[in-house]
Parts: C-alpha cells; sequence; structure tokens
C-alpha cells in the first residue's frame, strides 16, 4: 500500500534554548510541516510514501524538497512556483510557560496555488491511501478547493481517506473550520480527533479543555468518537491521544482506537518531553503504519502511542525513528508483539 500526504511545509525558525523570540538575535533553521512529517515517519519505517504540496521554485524551497526527499519520501509529485516558504516561529516553553509558535505563511506558494494546477488524477495514481489534516484547508480558499477535488477523486476511486482534524486557532475560526471540515468529513474513511478538535472543528463535546486531566476524562472521548461515526456514517474508524499534562513537558500519555464497536486502549506512557513539536503527527504516522502493514486493532494503537511519545524525545519536526525503535517503546510497555 502506498500512501500520499497533501500540505504545507515550512521553514521552521528555532530560539536558541528557552529564550522567547524578543529576546532572540539568533535562530535555528529547519523545515516541517503536518503531513511532510507524517510522509517521513511513513518512510522511516520503510512504508511507501508520497508527499505533494507546491513550493517555490528557490533555493529555500529546494532545500525543503530535498530535507523530505533525503528521508526516502516519492516528492515527484510537487509542483513548483510561487516566490515564498510559509515561516514559522518556534519557542519552547518549559514548566508552567507553554510552548509559542509564530505563523508567517500567508501569500506561500501553496497558499496562493489554484486548483487547476493539481491533476489529481495523475497525483493520485497508484495511491491506496490519501492523508490530509485539518491544518490544510485552513490554509486559503484555493486549498481547500484542491482538498474537496483530491477527497472527490479519491471517493470516485477507491482510495481510503484518513484526516486529523487537527485544529488551528491561529488560521480558523471554529464557525469556519466545523463549516468546512463538517462538509470534508463525509469523505473520510479514519478520523483522528485530539483534544479540542472534537468541538472546534467538528462541535462535538468530548473534552473540557483541562489539559492536566485529558486521560481522565476518557469515557466522555469514547462517547465524542461514537458520535463522529453517527453524524458521518461514511466513517468507520477514530482514534485518539489522551494526555495528563502536569508541565509543558511532563506528563501521561495514552491512546484509544476505536474501530468496528470496539475501544481499544494502549498502555500509559509517563514522559519528559525534550520538545512537544510534531508528537500529534507521529501518531498519525504510527496509525497509518498499522493500517499498511494490516496490524491488528490493539497493536495499531499501541505502535501508533509508542512512535508519538518517541517524538517527544527528537529535536524538529520530522519524527527519525525506525519501527525497531517503535517496537522496543512498546516492549517496555508490556505490550505482546505478536498480537
Amino acid at each position: 500500500m502506498k500512501v500520499m500526504t497533501f500540505g504545507e511545509i515550512m521553514l521552521r525558525l528555532k530560539t536558541p534554548e528557552y529564550l522567547r523570540i524578543l529576546q532572540a538575535d539568533a535562530f535555528e533553521a529547519s523545515y516541517g510541516g503536518a503531513e511532510s512529517n507524517v510522509a517521513v515517519s511513513l518512510a522511516m519505517f520503510g512504508d511507501e510514501a508520497a508527499y505533494v504540496t507546491k513550493l517555490p521554485d528557490n533555493p529555500v524551497g529546494l532545500a525543503a524538497l530535498g530535507e523530505v526527499r533525503r528521508f526516502g519520501v516519492d516528492t515527484s509529485r510537487v509542483i513548483r512556483g510561487g516566490s515564498r516558504l510559509g515561516i514559522y516561529y518556534f519557542e519552547k516553553g518549559t514548566d508552567i510557560r507553554p510552548t509559542n509558535v509564530v505563523y508567517d505563511r500567508e501569500y506561500s506558494a501553496l497558499a496562493l496555488s489554484e486548483a487547476a494546477e493539481f491533476d489529481w488524477e495523475t497525483i493520485l495514481r497508484d495511491i491506496d491511501v490519501f492523508y490530509f489534516s485539518g491544518v490544510t484547508p485552513a490554509i486559503s480558499e484555493s486549498v481547500e478547493q484542491e482538498v474537496r477535488e483530491a477527497l472527490a477523486f479519491c471517493r470516485a476511486h477507491g482510495i481510503q481517506v484518513v484526516c486529523d482534524l487537527n485544529y488551528r486557532s491561529k488560521m480558523w475560526s471554529t464557525e469556519k473550520a466545523q463549516k468546512v471540515m463538517g462538509e470534508l468529513m463525509n469523505y473520510v474513511d479514519l478520523c483522528i480527533a485530539n483534544d479540542e478538535d472534537f468541538e472546534s472543528t467538528l462541535g462535538i463535546h468530548a473534552f473540557d479543555g483541562d489539559m492536566a486531566h485529558g486521560i481522565d476524562q476518557i469515557d466522555s472521548y469514547k462517547e465524542g468518537m461514537k458520535e463522529i461515526l453517527r453524524q458521518y456514517p461514511g466513517c468507520k474508524v477514530v482514534a485518539s491521544v489522551l494526555r495528563n499534562m502536569r508541565t509543558v513537558e511532563d506528563g501521561d500519555w495514552m491512546g484509544i482506537y476505536l474501530k468496528d464497536g470496539v475501544f481499544y486502549e494502549s498502555p500509559v506512557h509517563t514522559v519528559h518531553s525534550l520538545e512537544a513539536v510534531g508528537a500529534g503527527d507521529a501518531f498519525a504516522g504510527g496509525l497509518l503504519h498499522g493500517i499498511v502493514r494490516e496490524f491488528d486493532p490493539q497493536k495499531t494503537i499501541d505502535f501508533a502511542i509508542s512512535a508519538s511519545v518517541l517524538k517527544l524525545m527528537i529535536q524538529k519536526d520530522f519524527n527519525i525513528v525506525t519501527e525497531k525503535d517503535v517496537l522496543q517503546v512498546m516492549k517496555s510497555k508490556d505490550t505482546n508483539l505478536q498480537r
């Protein structure tokens, strides 16, 4: 099975150590974005992964392209053009001070792209699974239309669609997100919904906003997951990450997975985070790997959450771990790897 991801990769500028953006006189440069992160995860696991976006035809765009390609992702369908790559500025939080992100992504090559540039019949040739997150249609109205057209093609040609709702309040309002994602969910086969995603994106209550007691709300999460399946009967599977966060860096993490009317729960991982960026994308990558390799549901959710918590120990956006690395974490939690 081959997976295609569609979204925007950006230049990431990170302050040194724990400096705030206001204090920094230098930034560490790297690249990342939700869908590129997922594609790299899959390639690192040895899966066939392709990534599509639009990048400026200049050295910065070429550097971003090369960063994805060097991990084994198929980038042959990336469109070149436009004048700029989106940027996000990142300052690392600590203890009670949260991590902060500032976006500078307006007028990027992808944001200004036109739907006619994406020939989905060609782009999705030989693809079995199409992945996108709620970040992508939030980029611009033209990208929203590109997502719609991609999903319509997938529906017509039997390509499985996986969506991480991935709500970003800095990109769009709950009203806009609910309108757009409520429509796109009619094309989705597997949905990932974490924390505020349920309510902000779909208007479904599952989480009260208290990150210190996410796992403690597991029953309401489960009700929210069942409600997604009720409202969107084409969606057959829902997955979610639950957390009890004591500080920005310390917390308990677990995953739950609803398939065929049965809930599967992972073990709880107690972790100290080095950098809490991309853990949700790592979860999605692990989940997709389980689907591609036809793991049973319990092994799939155990693998996904183990991949996610491993990402917390890795700097920059990409989850540079192998299947063996993840299985070792699963083994440490006494998971039955033979399932």
